[in-house]
């Protein structure tokens, strides 16, 4: 039995957690927690991807790779993005990965052969060779701009300013690792809190000469764009850059298949100690260049590489009481109040319990020992309960019935699996103070609203003073009595009213997230918006005799499924939501909407595919589709452009439905012609 609203909710809560972690880590270089807390977020992400397709079909964490770059130094796009990393945690997750590869590639092979290198806890930099001359180094950035810090990469003495050697590529793009060792390090404790920090902080220096007066090495470990590729294996590269200068990891070495891998990652797990640099895991990449350039990338990670991470931390505390909260979509959430420990150098005095069904599963009671596991979330999580240490009077917690403003809660049955959801949920919206209290942080917050000076505690702070009840009050805000407060001064009070009249221009798909719509996230409104363009369009949806027809027509985007139709109608058949939504549009100017299509030989197209192809998966048919700019659909309409047509085994009915819509029917040869037409 499972809680999709409580599923998504928790989901969404990680999302915004971790995109706050990059900012630490990749802008600030001051990680707030360990790689392994960060790594443990992360996971449970792709886990939930994985386990609810529904979370996967919300992309809310496509393009999760860094953080936008600073205003420090200049902006410059990457020659090719500057991806980040599936992560594995064990043999099983690297044997899925191998099985992924080889499903991609439509092959059988158990001994694929892969590089193995160590992977540094350190700051990733891209330096750019015009004829052998350095001419550029970036920052990762986001992924896709980075920062201009050439200058500063200059001090490091062995990286290459010059190539001198004869057949060098016109241009070569060399990714590598900037480091501080840990002997140095021990003379910099002091001003740095770790040496990531150290080596972060030391690249973003306006100056050069303070930059080197620090200690930075690096490694070169990979490629981004060259032109032209004289080499066809990954380890050929690192060879060929490391005779041209370069200095690359001496641990780096070729493996084949699963068996190979995990001897090696015990091997490393075993030195690192020993090793003068932090590393948290093995990277293991597939050693052909052509296999890469056919795995491709996904939204942010490359298919044909993985990090292999060490074994994460976790601690045994004691569990002193259970609390309720409740969160935007009136989902009642038990938080265990903890003693204080340290898990991966973080105190923490809170642990999750995620639901009423999660309690009564593990058995989690008040004064049971535990044991958590801090995934990256400011809430750790429970892991077990050491039943040896249980007290003898200890009672099975019994969750509360009632919301904490006293209404009766309720479990809904999910459409998906026809059973009662988890998670109970109190469903007076608006009409509960502190599901309407969350409902006014979401609407703030950095992926809605964007108001910088009105966090959550701000927004606690003028909900009780009763300055804010719904989300239209934001903008006839009294700013004569938030001068009498404590800590309000003129220039605090004027840089809150500058960004509130900035958040009234605010583009469609943006307003459309922020209302607040249960199963409707990032990637969905952006699909919503496509659809309706404006704000004029939208409001249709307020109408209960012009709604129906509108969710007819929803029910058939690609991404918005009879979940997400339901919940926009019920949400829009309260009275009380139509009526907040209006006095809040009558504040705003609401921009329409624009995608960004891209570019290729099926720019504009929606196609589809069945069976299975010869010369490569089916997987790979769609994304190289998505790369030239097609719309992959998941079902039979008719918007749809062609159906596309595997040799074998495909679907009947599906064929049956294009030819009764008049679809045009591409076959695998008709494909591969297509693919092989410039």
């Amino acid at each position: 039995m499972i809680n999709k609203d409580k599923i998504i909710k928790d989901f969404k809560k990680k999302i915004k957690l971790i995109k706050n972690h990059n900012k630490y880590y990749f802008e600030r270089d001051n990680p707030q927690i360990s790689d392994a807390e960060y790594d443990s977020l992360k996971r449970e992400i792709l886990e939930l991807e994985k386990k609810y397709k529904f979370l996967k079909d919300l992309k809310l964490f496509e393009k999760n790779i860094g953080s936008p770059p600073s205003n420090k130094f200049k902006k410059v796009k990457h020659l090719s993005p500057m991806l980040s990393l599936s992560n594995a945690f064990d043999k099983s997750e690297m044997q899925d990965f191998i099985k992924k590869i080889n499903n991609f590639l439509n092959l059988t092979d158990p001994n694929l052969e892969f590089t193995s290198e160590p992977k540094i806890d350190g700051i990733s930099a891209s330096l750019i060779y015009e004829k052998g001359i350095l001419t550029q180094g970036l920052s990762r950035g986001d992924g896709e701009v980075g920062e201009d810090i050439l200058e500063n990469l200059k001090t490091i003495s062995t990286i290459p300013k010059k190539i001198n050697e004869k057949q060098i590529p016109d241009l070569l793009e060399v990714r590598c690792e900037i480091f501080i060792g840990k002997k140095d390090f021990k003379n910099l404790e002091e001003k740095f809190a770790n040496p990531r920090n150290a080596a972060g902080g030391s690249l973003r220096q306006k100056d050069p000469k303070v930059t080197a007066k620090i200690p930075l090495k690096y490694f070169a470990y990979g490629f981004g764009t060259i032109i032209p590729i004289t080499f066809t294996k990954q380890l050929e590269f690192l060879k060929k850059i490391e005779s041209w200068g370069f200095i690359v990891n001496p641990l780096i070495k070729k493996v084949k298949g699963l068996e190979e891998i995990e001897t090696r990652h015990k091997e490393i797990d075993k030195l690192r100690s020993s090793l003068n640099y932090d590393i948290d895991g093995l990277v293991f990449k597939v050693n052909d260049v052509k296999l890469q350039k056919r795995l491709g990338n996904t939204s942010n990670s490359p298919r044909w590489a993985t990090a292999y991470k060490f074994s994460a931390e976790r601690a045994v505390t004691k569990i002193k009481d259970i609390i309720i909260q409740v969160g935007r979509t009136g989902a009642i959430t038990p938080v265990a109040k903890v003693e204080p420990v340290t898990v991966g150098g973080v105190v923490v005095s809170n642990a999750t319990l995620h639901n009423e069904e999660e309690i009564q599963r593990k058995d989690i009671r008040i004064g049971d020992i535990i044991n958590i596991q801090r995934a990256g979330d400011v809430i750790p999580q429970v892991v077990s309960v050491d039943l040896s240490k249980r007290e003898k009077s200890s009672s099975p917690f019994k969750f509360p019935k009632k919301c904490l403003c006293g209404a009766e809660t309720k479990k809904e049955i999910s459409k998906n699996t026809n059973k009662l959801d988890a998670v109970r949920r109190c469903l007076k919206g608006y009409e509960c103070k502190f599901t309407a209290k969350e409902k006014l942080k979401h609407l703030v917050s950095k992926e809605a609203f964007n108001i910088d000076g009105l966090g959550k505690k701000v927004v606690e702070q003028f909900w009780n003073l009763n300055l804010i009840k719904e989300p239209s009050d934001i903008f006839k805000l009294n700013y004569k009595r938030i001068k009498s407060l404590e800590g309000w001064g003129e220039l605090s009070i004027k840089n809150l009213q500058k960004a509130i009249t900035n958040s009234k221009k605010i583009n469609l798909d943006k307003f459309i997230y922020s209302i607040g719509i249960r199963h409707i996230g990032q990637e969905n409104a952006k699909i919503l918006a496509d659809f309706f363009i404006s704000i004029h369009e939208f409001s249709n949806l307020f109408s209960n005799s012009k709604r129906i027809q509108i969710l007819k027509n929803l029910v058939e985007l690609d991404g918005i499924g009879e979940t997400q139709t339901d919940s926009i109608d019920s949400f829009f058949s309260n009275k009380k939501n139509v009526e907040i939504t209006l006095n809040l549009i009558n504040q705003l100017s609401i921009g329409n909407y624009f995608s960004k299509k891209k570019g290729g030989k099926f720019s504009n197209k929606k196609m589809m595919f069945t069976g299975s192809f010869n010369n490569m998966s089916r997987s790979e048919a769609k994304s190289i589709a998505e790369d030239n700019g097609g719309k992959v659909l998941g079902s039979v309409s008719k918007k749809l452009d062609f159906l596309v047509v595997g040799n074998t085994k495909p679907t009947k009915r599906k064929i049956d439905q294009a030819k009764a819509l008049k679809i045009k029917i591409v076959t695998e040869n008709d494909w591969n012609k297509m693919l092989n037409n410039s």
